[in-house]
Formats: structure tokens, C-alpha cells, sequence
């Protein structure tokens, strides 16, 4: 099985490279043959070639942006976001394999409508969006940072404020950066535009974008600013859509891109804006930016905790991007307060988390804190995304805490007067000059990174203790028989321990291995030795229960540890084997990390919630990292037991 897959995220950072990653994951445990192209921010790597795509039993397109699917005839495809590329990548190679996706029948190059049929209107319509977007912001960040820069060293202070003279070399840098600001709108309406109708739609795209700009057209004196130009974008793609599947004799069909489908779409799209939309749209965005310029008070921070929440809420998703939308969209207006907040709040979360990593780490395992690290840089460099393996483990937990950081570095920036000039984020935009207040900026993030890592650190369970002290287990490991030795009260009391241990442990059943074993063989020697000891009926049934657990969600919970388990009318009590494997069991794991101990709980299908109180009693008790390391270095048989007979 061979399969080929396109990740794109709107902004190519983050989202486009974490899909390709949990692909190839999948694809590798899967047994299956994977490529995938990222279109990212630097471009496309790894790109698919004609043999390849000739040889490939189906394309996976997981992108939020216009992907051309043009070379992509006659094969099959599925079409779904990056974040499903993401959180299911499994469930994405598993349709191609049942042949689940339909057949791209290409049309002069262009996507046809049952590609669009895959997804939701409104999931096309941010897809569209999105694709805009994307091309969009890196005008706005270039823009933004050549005025920042002139300003900070080319401006001199008056009653107005920094101003560059006009004979300054710093003002020929200043204006550079006003004419990349003055491109953003038709950018952003012609890849709407491209996003609906391919190469077809860039022209009346932009040209309906550059007259949105443009108020002089329809008698306005500030144009209709980013609404109209999203307006513009997608009026000038269903119109281009529209007319370039009209059926023409072929003698026309060459000249139907080039020449008839522009004239034709960007006629309609300037007289539809000049005539009837560009002033009412105008006026509400006229309206729109006098509202934002006089919040002042209760106002402002009822909006910046609006945008730090949607920012928060899901990391780069379509909300997050919706409010990173908004405010950078205003830096052409000259209202920079709204990006301000944003550009405190899209580092809070992975800042914040980091911090807590650092801080209290004996809440987090060996994978969390390292993941802690990475979530850190991350949040310096303004990517929220950081935050992702964290909410994914825990959302009930870390989303509230990462919203209400975000909300509270928002309401601190609001408050001191914070602004953004470039449509970015994070302590590296102060460094590069981009921020106004810059006191303030770092006094708002470091307010909001110290809330969230408060809230993570109040909301998260702490790691259980074991009765067993860790000099105690490891005396118990370097003397396994001294206990032996004791009064006969202590005798007793291990006699009762013992026993209460056997009723779910037993020695004979704990097995060390140095051999490299797949998750299925290691299942496969767990229940054999079950079998030896009489504990089951049916290897086979057995096997089958444990593997449909398998199968909902993987038991591999990171750290080393994995704790397959299943209900089974082959079993005839409650029994737990365990395996140490100093290899490692090639396993999916929620933290990337081989299984070394593995644990197999079964109980018979007539038990309430024995393997569900055993799980959670066993899985607290592995949060402990001397415990956990304890079990995983040990050698003998019986070490593991005096452990596990604490537990």
C-alpha cells in the first residue's frame, strides 16, 4: 500500500508540520508506505512526483488552504482539514485503504465540486478564508516591520509622536513598508479568489480587492478596508467559477483563463462594488474602526477578553484565527491595539505551560517536561501551537487554564496601551521593534504566562505516593529476601500483604524479556504465560477482547508504560501480567515513547468495575518516576513484585 498526503496550515508553521508528523507515525505502524508533502511557509518539501503519484494507492489532502489537485487525475482522494490530519491521522490512511474517498476527475486543472462536496459550507468557507489569509499576512508582517524599524531608528519625537523627516534615508524605508501594507487587502480577496477558482480567480480577485481598497471608486473616504476585500474575494470567485464552467466551442477554450473568464468576472465584481456593495460596506467598516478607537475603560477589556479567549480556545484553530484575522487586519488602519492583544495572548499558553514544567515538575512526567521545554521556544517565538500536546493529553484541564492566561495578558495589554505592528506575536516581535509600549508588552506576558502556569499547577492532580517509600523499594531490590529476616508481626503483615497482592499479582505471571517484540507479539506472550499459569479458558477470545480495546484508543500512556486491559468471559478471575521489556515494545504511544512495562490487566466479563479501579489505581501510581524507573531497571522477577504488592 503506497499513499501520498499534502499537509497545509493557513500560516505554514505549526499545523502543517505536526500533520505530516502523525502521518508518518500512523503510516508506520500501520505497515503502510507514506510521502507526504507540507506546503508550509517556506514553500513546498518533499514534493510529490509524477512517478510517485502514478504509483500511489490514494492522496490524503489535509489542509485548511487551497491545494491545486490538478496532477491528481483519476486518483483517489480524501479531502479534510490539517487538524484532522493531526487528531486522526489513522482514521484518514484507513480510508484510503477501504477505499473510502472518491475519484478526482480534473477539469482544465481545476478542483471539481465533488472535492468541495467533502467538506462542510462552512468548512469551505474558512478553508477560502484561510488561503487569503495566508498570503495575506506576510505583507502585513514585512509591512510592519520596515516601518517599525525606520521608526526606531530613523524617528524623531515631536508633539505628534515618532515622525521620520522627509529627507531621511529612514523614509524611503517607511514608505517600502506602507506600499507592502497597501497590497494586503487585494492579496487577501485575489487567494479568496484563488481558493474558489483556482488560477482563474486571481485577477478580478484582485482587482475587486484593490477597488474595495480603494473608497474613491464609490465615494468613500476610507474604502471598505479587510471586509470588503473578503466580500471582494469571494463575489470574484463564485463569479469566475461560474463562468468558466460555462460551455464554450473548443476554438475559445484556450483563451477562456487568460482572457474571457478575467474581463468577464472582474467586470461584474467592480460594477457589483462601485454600483451597490462598496459604500454599505464602507459605512460598516467606517463605523467599525470609529468603535474600536474609542473603547476606552470596561470596553476595551470586555474585547480583549473576547480576543484573548478565542485565541486560547483552540491554538491556532479556526477561532484562534479568526481573532488573529481581526486584529491584523486593523494594522492597515492604523489600529494596532487590537493586535497588541493578540500578540500577547498567542504566546501565553505554551509560555505558561513551559513555566509550569519548570517550576513544579514532580506533577509532570519525564515526556511532559520535556515537551515543556519545547512549548517554551515555542512561545517566545509567538506560536501558540505549543500549547497543543498538553491540551491534547488533558483539555478538560489545560484549555480553561491556557483561556484564562490568555484573557488576563489581554486585559493587561488593553490596559497599558499595547500595540502591534506586525501581524505576529511574541516576545520576538518586541525584539525586532514591532511593538508600541513595550514595557507593558512583557509586564502583560509575563502577568498571563504566571496566571496560566497558576492555573495549571491549581487544576492538575498531583502525583499519588505510594505507602512504599523510595529507599524502601530500593532496599527491597537490592534484598529481596530480607524481609524474610523479620519478627514474626512483620511476617504476618507481609503474609496479609502477600496474599491481598496475589489476588491481582502473582509471580509466576511477571515475565522479563530482552527480546524486540511488536504490541501484538508482547499480547501474544502475556496471554501464553496466563494460559500456562491457568488463569483463562480461550487464548484466542482473550486476544480478540484485549485487541478490541486496543483498537478504540491506544493503552501505550507514555513513559514507557503501557496497560493493555479487557473484560473476557476467557478469564476466570481478576489477574494482572506484566512484562519488562529492555528493547522496548513497538507500540503507539500518546508520548512517542516504546513500551517497557507492560501490564495486562483481565478480569472476567461479569466483574463491575474491577479493571477500571485496578487501571486507575496502577496508572497513578506509574505517574511516580522512581517507581516507574524503579520497575523498568529491575532485573529479577521478584523486585518487580515487592513493588507492584504496594501498589
Amino acid at each position: 500500500m503506497k499513499i501520498l498526503a499534502i499537509t497545509s496550515c493557513p500560516n505554514g508553521i505549526a499545523h502543517t508540520y505536526m500533520a505530516q508528523e502523525k502521518l508518518e507515525q500512523a503510516a508506520e505502524e500501520m505497515g503502510v508506505n507514506i510521502k507526504v508533502e507540507t506546503q508550509g511557509g517556506v514553500g513546498a518539501e518533499n514534493v510529490l512526483t509524477a512517478k510517485e503519484i502514478k504509483e500511489a494507492d490514494g492522496i490524503i489532502i489535509a489542509a485548511d488552504r487551497q491545494v491545486d489537485l490538478s496532477r491528481f487525475d483519476g486518483k483517489l482522494i480524501i479531502n479534510e482539514s490539517v487538524r484532522e490530519g493531526i487528531h486522526k491521522p489513522k482514521e484518514l490512511i484507513q480510508r484510503i485503504i477501504d477505499r473510502d474517498g472518491h475519484i478526482h476527475h480534473d477539469r482544465s486543472g481545476n478542483t471539481n465540486q465533488e472535492d468541495e462536496e467533502q467538506k462542510s459550507g462552512m468548512q469551505m468557507f474558512y478553508q477560502h478564508l484561510m488561503n487569503g489569509v495566508s498570503f495575506m499576512v506576510p505583507f502585513i508582517v514585512v509591512g510592519g516591520l520596515l516601518m517599525a524599524i525606520a521608526l526606531t531608528l530613523g524617528g524623531e519625537a515631536t508633539s505628534k509622536g515618532l515622525v521620520i523627516p522627509e529627507d531621511s534615508f529612514w523614509k524611503s524605508i517607511e514608505n517600502i513598508g506602507n506600499l507592502a501594507f497597501s497590497f494586503m487587502v487585494p492579496i487577501l480577496a485575489g487567494y479568496i479568489a484563488v481558493s474558489i477558482a483556482d488560477k482563474p480567480g486571481l485577477v478580478p480577485g484582485m482587482i475587486g480587492g484593490a477597488i474595495a481598497a480603494d473608497g474613491s471608486f464609490y465615494g468613500s473616504d476610507a474604502g471598505a478596508g479587510f471586509l470588503g476585500g473578503i466580500v471582494a474575494g469571494f463575489i470574484a470567485g463564485y463569479i469566475a467559477k461560474w463562468v468558466k464552467n460555462i460551455k464554450v466551442p473548443k476554438a475559445m477554450a484556450p483563451i477562456m483563463p487568460i482572457i474571457i473568464i478575467p474581463i468577464i468576472s472582474s467586470l461584474i465584481v467592480g460594477l457589483i462594488f462601485i454600483f451597490l456593495i462598496g459604500a454599505p460596506i464602507a459605512s460598516i467598516f467606517e463605523g467599525l474602526t470609529t468603535w474600536l478607537k474609542s473603547m476606552q475603560g470596561t470596553n476595551i477589556v470586555i474585547l480583549a477578553l473576547i480576543v484573548g479567549a478565542m485565541i486560547a480556545f483552540d491554538m491556532g484553530g479556526p477561532v484562534n484565527k479568526v481573532a488573529f484575522l481581526f486584529g491584523s487586519a486593523l494594522i492597515a488602519e492604523g489600529n494596532y491595539a487590537v493586535m497588541g492583544m493578540v500578540a500577547v495572548a498567542v504566546c501565553t499558553p505554551p509560555l505558561g505551560l513551559g513555566l509550569a514544567t519548570f517550576v513544579n515538575k514532580h506533577k509532570f512526567n519525564q515526556g511532559e517536561i520535556e515537551m515543556g521545554k519545547a512549548s517554551f521556544t515555542m512561545g517566545l517565538f509567538g506560536i501558540t501551537e505549543g500549547a497543543i500536546p498538553f491540551a491534547a493529553q488533558d483539555p478538560f484541564r489545560m484549555i480553561p487554564a491556557n483561556m484564562i492566561g490568555a484573557m488576563v495578558a489581554a486585559v493587561v495589554a488593553a490596559i497599558g496601551g499595547v500595540g502591534d505592528r506586525v501581524a505576529h506575536g511574541g516576545p520576538i516581535v518586541a525584539v525586532l521593534g514591532g511593538i508600541d509600549q513595550i514595557l507593558w508588552f512583557f509586564i502583560a506576558v509575563i502577568i498571563g504566562s504566571i496566571v496560566t502556569m497558576s492555573v495549571v499547577l491549581i487544576l492538575r492532580r498531583k502525583t499519588p505516593t505510594l505507602a512504599v517509600e523510595a529507599d524502601n523499594v530500593e532496599t527491597s531490590m537490592a534484598s529481596p529476601d530480607k524481609t524474610t529476616q523479620g519478627t514474626e508481626d512483620d511476617k504476618l503483615e507481609e503474609e496479609e500483604q502477600t496474599s491481598e497482592a496475589n489476588s491481582v499479582f502473582n509471580e509466576k505471571v511477571i515475565h522479563i524479556s530482552e527480546q524486540s517484540l511488536s504490541r501484538d507479539e508482547a499480547i501474544d506472550q502475556l496471554i501464553e504465560n496466563l494460559n500456562e499459569h491457568g488463569y483463562i479458558t480461550d487464548k484466542a477470545q482473550l486476544k480478540t477482547d484485549v485487541l478490541k480495546r486496543e483498537s478504540e484508543s491506544t493503552t501505550a500512556i507514555g513513559m514507557n508504560v503501557a496497560i493493555p486491559h479487557a473484560k473476557s468471559d476467557a478469564v476466570k478471575a481478576p489477574i494482572v501480567a506484566v512484562m519488562n521489556n529492555k528493547q522496548g515494545v513497538e507500540w503507539e504511544s500518546l508520548d512517542g515513547t516504546s513500551p517497557q512495562m507492560i501490564f495486562l490487566i483481565t478480569v472476567p466479563s461479569d466483574s463491575s468495575d474491577t479493571h477500571l479501579k485496578l487501571l486507575q489505581r496502577l496508572s497513578r501510581a506509574l505517574m511516580d518516576d522512581d517507581i516507574r524507573q524503579s520497575l523498568i531497571n529491575a532485573t529479577r522477577k521478584e523486585q518487580i513484585y515487592n513493588i507492584l504488592k504496594d501498589i
